[in-house]
């Protein structure tokens, strides 16, 4: 456990570094243009390079040392971080670059997240591995938690071009406790050091079409990202329709505790006996939190079912994350977790091109006060600025219930734990 520590600890703090960029160049693009679309395009470039790269990462998180993976992404991450840097020192900062840069750090995402999730099963026991998931989505917790607030007060008192120099300090942080440890290498057969790049490529797809369980499993997560995306883009529009900049850093404050103090229970606990059953269960629960967020435009009503929200997201992050270590080979996680990650975020794209335009030009208009919606279900979610994206939240937190609903139904994902056995998990000496 001490090297997944050492590792973990500068992820955690690059994690953190990388919010309060995020959180400020989304409040710098939002608020320069007033468009949901442009802010959705940003978010897309964020997102869709790490799908369409998915699977020629995953062959190279494979043949190549994983810690060598996670330190070469890590770096050029840090250097589209310190272009921005360059950039904002001399006031030239705008939507193109913060596009382009947001797609580089996609693209460095596509290696750096396999290879990071497939390297755990080789450094902490098959027992310990939900304790280990529990900690890795304490990163987006602490970073929901300290990012607005941090880099809120750094703009105001600084300016944007701080918060871009810490990003870039966390990034070598990074790299730096990776350069210091060394992971064990995983036991592969030599027809599988040496085959085509093709083979290589869709042995992931193979894997997954011969367990269908695990088919059935990503088919339920491409739904639920679907919806789930639809909730991240319009979330800042909602709360911005009846509140403020510092209110919205409340909530995030608030959100990030939460992250927080679901990710300490599922490390502290380490999941549960019958981890499919959990995690549907999970999801309902989640689905309808995210409903009841779009319902009024109160804080109270919306920032208290967010908060509440997001601490069962790393609850079912972690169990997840446990079941397909347990279920997946080790020698072909790279390529299986790069191939889940592109099937799980397949339709993500859609949502992000659909929920501004949704929003913008269909939706707010018929919840303004004198829209057709406005006597109707405008007595519900409420009129005025932000309820049409809230009616889509509230779209969207039903469409989570539903899809985790309907794959309890599906015997091949009901019964993953019983079909499937558990991976057997063979290492080398440790690598150079």
């Amino acid at each position: 456990m001490k090297t997944f520590t050492t590792v973990w600890s500068g992820q955690v703090l690059s994690q953190v570094g990388s919010s309060m960029t995020g959180f400020a160049l989304s409040i710098f693009v939002y608020q320069s243009s007033g468009s949901v679309t442009q802010l959705a395009t940003v978010l897309l470039a964020a997102n869709l390079p790490a799908i369409v790269l998915a699977p020629i990462a995953g062959v190279w998180v494979d043949r190549l040392d994983r810690r060598l993976v996670m330190m070469v992404a890590d770096s050029v991450a840090g250097l589209g971080a310190l272009a921005l840097l360059s950039l904002a020192w001399r006031s030239e900062l705008t939507f193109w670059p913060v596009l382009m840069v947001a797609a580089l750090g996609s693209a460095a995402g596509a290696f750096q997240e396999p290879a990071y999730r497939a390297s755990i099963v080789t450094l902490v026991p098959k027992e310990k591995l939900g304790r280990a998931n529990g900690m890795i989505e304490m990163g987006p917790g602490l970073g929901s938690l300290l990012a607005p607030a941090i880099a809120g007060a750094i703009i105001v008192s600084v300016g944007v071009e701080a918060v871009l120099a810490i990003d870039v300090v966390t990034f070598v942080f990074a790299v730096g406790t990776l350069a210091i440890v060394r992971f064990p290498r995983v036991v592969s057969s030599e027809a599988e050091r040496r085959p085509s790049m093709r083979r290589q490529v869709v042995a992931g797809f193979e894997y997954l079409r011969e367990r269908r369980g695990l088919l059935g499993l990503l088919t339920m997560a491409a739904g639920l990202n679907f919806f789930l995306v639809f909730a991240n883009v319009l979330w800042l529009p909602v709360f911005l329709g009846f509140s403020d900049e510092a209110t919205i850093g409340l909530v995030m404050t608030g959100v990030g505790l939460a992250m927080v103090g679901g990710s300490v229970m599922m490390s502290a606990w380490g999941g549960p006996e019958r981890l499919v059953r959990a995690m549907i269960g999970l999801l309902v629960a989640a689905g309808l939190l995210l409903a009841v967020s779009g319902t009024r435009p109160s804080l109270l009503v919306a920032g208290g079912a967010v908060m509440a929200f997001m601490f069962v997201i790393p609850l079912v992050n972690g169990i997840s994350q446990t079941l397909w270590q347990r279920k997946v080979e080790p020698s072909i996680q790279g390529r299986v977790f790069s191939t889940r990650r592109m099937i799980a975020s397949i339709a993500s794209p859609i949502a992000y091109v659909v929920a501004g335009p949704l929003a913008d030009g269909i939706f707010e208009p018929l919840l303004e006060p004198d829209g057709a919606l406005a006597g109707s279900i405008g007595l519900l979610v409420g009129v005025g600025t932000g309820r049409g994206s809230a009616l889509l939240v509230v779209i969207a937190g039903l469409g989570v219930m539903a899809v985790a609903s309907l794959a309890w139904f599906v015997p091949s994902v009901r019964n993953i734990e019983a079909d499937i056995p558990d991976a057997v998990v063979e290492l080398e000496p440790a690598g150079v």
